[in-house]
């Protein structure tokens, strides 16, 4: 049986949200018994939470690829009785937002390809304007229990693995290194010449993992991910939504999206996250010392 997104709040079955972060879960939560249709809808609802406040029904139905009746049936499958009362949800989560780079970044997006800025330097620009928006994203809508949660498991942890593949594996990397350096011993489950299958053995229950993915999602991060939740061993997700493979098996999972740039995604926010998360254990680590 999966747990849930995380155990710092669950979302009781059956109510109904009444606020965006307890619709999340909830739509986390009864993911699984949704038909197929249904899990469409959930799908494009927590990947383009904007779209959900501001357009149509017609026009979410259009880019979720479903009928407008599956976006009705899906509200009431919440516990909504129609389709408006769970947009305002979604509606509240824009007004409560600070303003951050959002519009500065578009409009300095048009600017450029209206003044026909040479490609690397519209490139630059335009990726260091998507890393600034996932950086401000992150910081507005990081809940510091959370963090705190992460670092309490990662302070009791005899040894601290932590896992990624593809573009992902750069925040790994850095991360275990950031571990070792700041005095909590950490391995880099990195599969160097097949050895994966030898390497996560040596995990125990009294260990923590921390594991990487975004989608697609590595399927060796995901397999780690599982035996985590069998095993009973502490495991820590960043990724990007609460549908993941991994953030379905993590005790504490941390959602990162980067902001895209002409279809590539920097790692900006990923880092900063594993960076804040290595530099607030050694603190931690080091008043414990104390």
């Amino acid at each position: 049986m999966p747990r849930p997104t995380d155990r710092i709040a669950r979302h009781a079955t059956g109510s109904r949200p009444s606020d965006y972060d307890t619709l999340k879960e909830a739509i986390s939560e009864r993911y699984e018994t949704l038909s197929k249709r249904l899990q469409q809808v959930a799908e494009y609802a927590l990947a383009h939470p904007d779209d959900m406040a501001l357009e149509t029904i017609a026009v979410i139905a259009e880019r979720a690829k479903v009928p407008p009746s599956s976006l009705i049936r899906f509200a009431k499958a919440l516990g909504f009785d129609g389709f408006t009362r769970m947009q305002r949800l979604f509606r509240d989560r824009l007004v409560s937002r600070t303003p951050t780079y959002d519009d500065r970044i578009k409009r300095l997006s048009e600017e450029q390809r209206s003044g026909g800025q040479p490609l690397p330097s519209m490139m630059l620009d335009d990726v260091a304007a998507a890393g600034i928006e996932g950086l401000d994203r992150l910081r507005q809508e990081m809940p510091l229990e959370r963090l705190n949660a992460a670092i309490a498991i990662l302070g009791k942890a005899r040894l601290v693995y932590v896992i990624a593949q593809r573009r992902a594996f750069p925040v790994a990397s850095y991360m275990a290194y950031l571990l070792n350096e700041l005095g909590r011993p950490a391995c880099l489950l990195d599969g160097v010449g097949g050895m994966l299958d030898q390497q996560k053995r040596a995990i125990l229950p009294d260990d923590a993992v921390v594991a990487i993915s975004f989608q697609p999602y590595a399927a060796d991060v995901a397999g780690i991910a599982e035996r985590c939740l069998d095993d009973g061993t502490p495991l820590i997700g960043i990724t990007d939504g609460p549908l993941s493979p991994i953030a379905r098996s993590a005790d504490v999972s941390f959602e990162v999206i980067e902001s895209e740039a002409h279809g590539f995604r920097p790692l900006s926010a990923a880092m900063c996250l594993a960076l804040a998360l290595s530099v607030s254990l050694g603190h931690h680590l080091a008043a414990d010392a104390r």
